[in-house]
């Protein structure tokens, strides 16, 4: 940490977030109270602050849904057309990681058929112990994609980040990758994840984010936005669980204020309307569910008042 920064607990630190955050929001995203110009058929993007390349707010995840084995050649064959809706709707990130099974074999399947689509956002992770086996696994899952490079390669679930990072740094200078990043899906290594996040400078951070768990708000977020780092939301579903909390419930007619046509699109809005996060990636192994998932990246945002809103929502249910 720079003899300037601000501890993360700090007073000062949470107002200069609070109004960075405000600020943020109101200049990058087109909400229905904004005045700026948006039609239901623009695609939202953020920006990537260490490049300034820019992504679409809702990208896709591979766990569970993609991993099947050669044998399951009917089920891979049907995972092509779900890339494809995905890119057909303007999609780029895809997320995956060897501690996944299939998934990056199932991936690279899928993209040669398609050709491996320009809007591409390449996304893997390291997932072993050392430097040696972590090249070897980073360069396996290059050949399994298909790709020359990774847009994106991150630390998963921090295993032995500090060896790995200083991969990726050599990685990220001799152009092998573009990007480093780091991930969890764990509430319990929050406090290990921000000393990672204070110690080196890494380009994007992966981390739960939902309506249901919203940890990461307290510390986490707020370094993110202060420290430029580009945020990937996972689980953001909650592994179904917020489908399941909603049963039976009606889309409130308030939803339509932000262009929202179902739950989906209401739970992925609600994170990727926060100032600090750049993508979301839910999953599915659905045609009709990638195109709900996808529609949540066009149209109006929530601002923070009705992000406020969505989560008493969804709370008092």
């Amino acid at each position: 940490m720079t003899s300037n920064s601000l501890p993360p607990e700090s007073p000062r630190r949470r107002q200069l977030c609070a109004a960075l955050a405000g600020a943020v929001l109101s200049c990058m995203l087109p909400t229905a109270r904004s005045g700026l110009p948006v039609t239901k058929t623009e695609l939202v993007r953020k920006k990537i602050s260490a490049t300034g390349d820019t992504i679409p707010v809702v990208g896709m995840g591979s766990w569970l849904t993609f991993d099947f084995d050669a044998e399951q050649q009917g089920s891979r064959a049907a995972l092509v057309k779900v890339l494809g809706k995905f890119f057909d709707m303007g999609g780029g990130l895809v997320d995956s990681s060897p501690m996944y099974g299939w998934s990056e074999d199932v991936i690279g399947y899928c993209l040669k058929q398609l050709t491996y689509p320009d809007s591409l956002f390449a996304a893997t992770k390291v997932w072993t112990n050392g430097r040696e086996q972590g090249v070897r696994q980073m360069e396996h899952s290059r050949q399994l994609w298909g790709v020359p490079h990774f847009d994106l390669m991150q630390i998963h679930n921090l295993l032995d980040w500090q060896t790995h990072v200083e991969t990726l740094k050599a990685w990220k200078q001799a152009g092998l990758i573009r990007h480093l990043g780091i991930t969890t899906s764990h509430s319990r290594r929050h406090d290990e994840l921000e000393r990672a996040l204070l110690q080196e400078d890494f380009d994007f951070v992966q981390l739960t984010y939902n309506v249901l768990d919203r940890e990461a708000e307290r510390r986490l977020l707020p370094l993110a936005l202060e420290k430029g780092i580009a945020v990937i939301a996972n689980r953001p579903f909650q592994g179904a669980q917020l489908f399941t909390r909603v049963r039976g419930v009606a889309l409130p007619q308030w939803a339509r204020e932000f262009d929202c046509n179902n739950w989906a699109q209401f739970f992925l809005k609600f994170i990727v309307s926060h100032p600090a996060v750049t993508c979301a990636i839910p999953a599915t192994s659905q045609v009709a569910h990638m195109e709900q998932n996808m529609g949540a990246a066009y149209g109006f945002m929530p601002d923070a008042a009705i992000r406020r809103r969505m989560a008493e929502f969804f709370t008092a249910l």
